[in-house]
Formats: C-alpha cells, sequence, structure tokens
C-alpha cells in the first residue's frame, strides 16, 4: 500500500476509531475496580494464588495468561468466547489451534472461585484479573482491573481468523485491526511489548530464516548471529512446533528489553521487528520503540494504559450475557 494511499486509509480509520472509542468509554462506565466487593471480597486473592501456583509450576505460563485475555478482547470483544469449547470454537481458529494455552489454568481459577462465590464472577474478569497477575508477578507493573464483564454465549472462530493481528501481515494491517477496535498506535507498540516474555514457535517466524519469498536472501532486518541461531533451532525442514524465547536475553522477565532487541535487529517475528526497522515503519513507531527502550517506566505507564482500555473492548454488562458455571461451555 502506498502512503498516499494510506492518507486516506487513515482518514477512514480515524472516523472509526472516534466511534468506537465513544462507545468504549460508554462502556467503561459500567465497569469498576470495587464490582465484586459484597458479592466475592476475596476474588483478588483467590485469582493471585491460583496465578502463583501456575507459575511456580511454568514460569511462561504468564505469557499464556497475557495471551489468552488479548486474543479473547480482539474477538466478540472481552467475553471469554476464547474459552469455549466445540469445533466452532475460537480455540480451532488458525491463530489459536496447538498456540493458545492456559485453559486448565483459567479452570482452576473458576474452580476456586466458585468454591467461594458461586455464580457470581465471570470468566471473562477472571481472564483479565489473571493478565494482570501475570504481569505483576513476571516483574512488570501492576493496575487496578475494571469489573463487571459477563460472559458471551458464542465463540466467533471466523473472527479469530481474521482479526487478530498476525505476524505475517503488514503494519499498515496491524495497526488497522488495533484502531478497528479503538485502539491507537501507541497501543500498538506499548502492547506489543508483552512479548517480553514468552515463546514463539518456528512456524511463526521460519519465513524470514531461507528465501521464502524469491528475493534470494533472508530477512535482512534480522541480526545475524540470531538468525544463524534460528536457522539451527527451525531447518527449512524442520518441526513447525519448535519454540524459541520471544527476548532471548531476559526470558522471563517483563521489562523493556524486547524494545532494546528491536533496535538491535533481535526481534524474532517479523511483526515486531517492523515496528522499527523495515521499509514500513513509521516515525511515529521508531520513536516509541526508542523511547520504551530508554525509560521503563514510560513503557510500563503506556502498557498498563494500553491493557485497560483493550480490557474494555466491546463488552457485555448488565443483564447481556451471563456468568457462565464452567467457563468452557454455555449454561444449559
Amino acid at each position: 500500500m502506498s502512503r498516499s494511499s494510506n492518507s486516506n486509509v487513515s482518514f477512514v480509520l480515524f472516523a472509526l476509531f472516534i466511534t468506537i472509542s465513544c462507545t468504549a468509554l460508554q462502556v467503561k462506565s459500567q465497569l469498576n475496580t470495587s464490582f465484586y466487593s459484597t458479592t466475592c471480597p476475596t476474588l483478588l486473592k483467590i485469582v493471585r494464588r491460583q496465578v502463583v501456583n501456575a507459575l511456580k509450576s511454568e514460569m511462561r505460563m504468564a505469557a499464556s495468561l497475557l495471551r489468552l485475555h488479548f486474543h479473547d478482547c480482539f474477538v466478540n470483544g472481552c467475553d471469554a468466547s476464547i474459552l469455549l469449547d466445540g469445533s466452532d470454537g475460537e480455540k480451532f481458529a488458525l491463530p489459536n489451534l496447538n498456540s493458545a494455552r492456559g485453559y486448565e489454568v483459567v479452570d482452576s481459577i473458576k474452580t476456586a472461585v466458585e468454591n467461594a462465590c458461586p455464580g457470581v464472577v465471570s470468566c471473562a474478569d477472571i481472564l483479565a484479573i489473571a493478565a494482570r497477575d501475570s504481569v505483576l508477578l513476571s516483574g512488570g507493573p501492576s493496575w487496578k482491573v475494571l469489573l463487571g464483564r459477563r460472559d458471551g454465549l458464542v465463540a466467533n472462530q471466523t473472527g479469530a481468523n481474521t482479526l487478530l493481528p498476525s505476524p505475517f501481515e503488514t503494519l499498515d494491517a496491524i495497526i488497522s485491526k488495533f484502531i478497528a477496535v479503538g485502539l491507537n498506535l501507541t497501543d500498538v507498540v506499548s502492547l506489543s511489548g508483552g512479548h517480553t516474555i514468552g515463546f514463539a514457535k518456528c512456524a511463526t517466524f521460519r519465513f524470514r530464516l531461507f528465501n521464502l519469498s524469491g528475493t534470494g536472501v533472508p530477512d535482512d532486518t534480522l541480526e545475524s548471529s540470531l538468525l544463524s541461531d534460528l536457522q539451527t533451532l527451525c531447518p527449512l525442514n524442520g518441526d513447525d512446533n519448535a519454540n524459541t524465547e520471544l527476548d532471548q536475553n531476559s526470558t522471563d522477565l517483563f521489562d523493556n528489553h524486547y524494545f532494546d532487541n528491536l533496535i538491535a535487529g533481535k526481534g524474532v517475528l517479523r511483526s515486531d521487528q517492523i515496528l522499527f526497522s523495515s521499509s514500513e515503519a513509521l516515525e511515529e513507531t521508531k520513536s516509541l520503540v526508542e523511547g520504551y527502550s530508554n525509560s521503563l517506566n514510560l513503557f510500563f505507564s503506556d502498557f498498563v494504559n494500553g491493557m485497560i482500555k483493550m480490557g474494555n473492548i466491546n463488552l457485555l454488562t448488565g443483564s447481556n450475557g451471563e456468568i457462565r458455571n464452567n467457563c468452557r461451555v454455555v449454561n444449559s
């Protein structure tokens, strides 16, 4: 897409952003941090305990729980639709199949919550709290989670296949998907910083390592030593499910080293590296990457703001939706 055509697209997307943002603000006012203060006063302690136990068993689970919340909110809004079982569910969409994980941890949290406060707390709120706790327990920032979401009644596999940002997409396409749900360019870069924890499978970046595009060379934005390491890990006909750390030097620590990686050409995913070094990179995204690399506090502040905004996408509140008894199925 040319930069001139981008101007026209940007105008349309800006108008869409204003409309969605106004709607989001109206819904946000229905949520509050003390929603369960009388109906389930121990909720936050219960969720924290379960997340701590999960991270003791596998620190990588922090990234998985954060990703579940992200992948839920971008499809149908933050309604826990990603948790629904069934062959037509979001779990079996291409971005989630054999990739999204942590469902059993959510089950354990829900069971503990139901034992204390039956029929009160939504699975959608559990995902939002677990995502916050996962970031905090990995050394990242904390924030007060707005609560009061209700659970959706249907999954949207088609939406999961089309609405989630992809590691194979252009920066323009990724920005458009964020804007479509009421987020902005700052949110694109700050929330991408969630990749400071977690892993990526060879299937998501192998195309960067070899001449798969017919250009005669691998992706020239990838630093040479990392390129060599990844080619060894992910040979051309190797296992698609082999994986590597997204942040090679502080794998389990939620910090701003991810942005240092981008400046050094060590972003594993193309969708990360294009924020800084590619023909698609914008001056705004480059500036944000440099700003977050230089200031941990700035990154944490913008990340928290982005998470709160994302947690308010297209919510079900009041009498809409339901409080699922089991996060995997709608109530009978």
